[in-house]
Formats: structure tokens, sequence, C-alpha cells
């Protein structure tokens, strides 16, 4: 199944359940066959625009909500599991675990910094703001002028629109979960 008929199977289904509807109410409200809906609902079937156009008009919504990605409603992220968005051998590693996505204003990264090592980051813009969560070891986090030691389950939270360092002043790896807030409009 494609990218598209796949979105299309999901939202369709999704959008007629949260709406407590049966397949025969929804071919009776666009005038598309139940079977019709059944196969487009288990992605065997590829609708024309024409079928598509009815199912959006029957069901008043728009043709956006039947293709756009599907909302997740949960999702485990396993940073090891991903290719480093950021790497320097025997220096740091970073992963995007959540990237921003349109209608959301956060993304989630984890940052690990080895011993003796510095992870430089640029600014991330106007009106963002980072979380910060340690989770191993000790950082040395430079911004703004400063320097802050932030310690294993301690949360440090700054604005990111100025460069910023990570350094790792101690014996053993340091790691972090950051998170970005984009409060543009706010």
């Amino acid at each position: 199944m494609d990218y598209l008929s796949n979105n299309v199977a999901v939202n369709l289904k999704r959008t007629r359940q949260a709406r407590g509807m049966s397949l025969d109410q929804v071919s009776e409200q666009t005038g598309v066959s139940k079977s019709m809906l059944a196969q487009i609902e288990r992605g065997t079937a590829n609708p024309s625009l024409g079928v598509l156009g009815k199912i959006t008009s029957g069901l008043r919504i728009e043709f956006q909500e039947l293709i756009q990605p599907p909302r997740v409603d949960c999702c485990l992220v396993t940073p090891e599991d991903l290719v480093p968005t950021k790497e320097q051998t025997g220096q740091y590693k970073v992963w995007t675990c959540l990237p921003y996505e349109d209608t959301r204003l956060v993304e989630v990264y984890r940052i690990e910094v080895e011993p003796g090592a510095t992870y430089i980051s640029g600014s991330h813009g106007e009106k963002t703001r980072e979380y910060l969560v340690v989770t191993d070891g000790v950082l040395t986090i430079e911004c703004h002028g400063q320097k802050y030691d932030i310690h294993k389950d301690q949360v440090f939270k700054f604005e990111t629109d100025q460069g910023h360092i990570y350094r790792n002043m101690g014996t053993e790896k340091a790691c972090c979960t950051c998170f970005f807030l984009d409060y543009h409009g706010k």
C-alpha cells in the first residue's frame, strides 16, 4: 500500500469510527458503495478523485483531512535504534527523537557528550526555549555568557536565541533529553 492510500485508509476509518458510523451509514451519506468504502479502509482500493470528493463532501470534511499523515496517538522512540542526526566520533551524538511537525511546536532530542568533549549548538532563533533534563553524568551548559552545571535528574531551562555549548567536564558520558519549544505568536 502506498503512502497516500495508507493515509486515506487510516483517516477514513478513524473519522467513521469517531462519529460512530457504520460502513452502511457512510455509504448512504456519501453515495460510495459499502464494498468500495471497506476496500478503501483496508487499503486494497485506489479510489479516484471523484470517489474521494464524494467521501469528503458526504462526511463534510476537508480533502486535506483525508490525505494528510494520520494522527499518531502514541509513539515510543528508542534513540539508540535511530541514526544520529549529528555525530562526531568520540565526542558527541545527537538524535532527533520527535521532530517539529506542522501543528506542533515542540521538538525532542537526545544528546550524549563523551568525557572531556564539547557539543556546540547554534541559535534556534527568536522565541525558542530549551528544557533540558540530564539523565546521566553532569553537563556544563554555557549560554547567555554564563556557565551552569546540570547534574543527573536536574532540569534546566534557557532561551535558545543564541548559540550555546554543552560540555562534559566529568569522567563518564553525560546524557540529556532536550525539549525545544517554539513559542512564536504566543
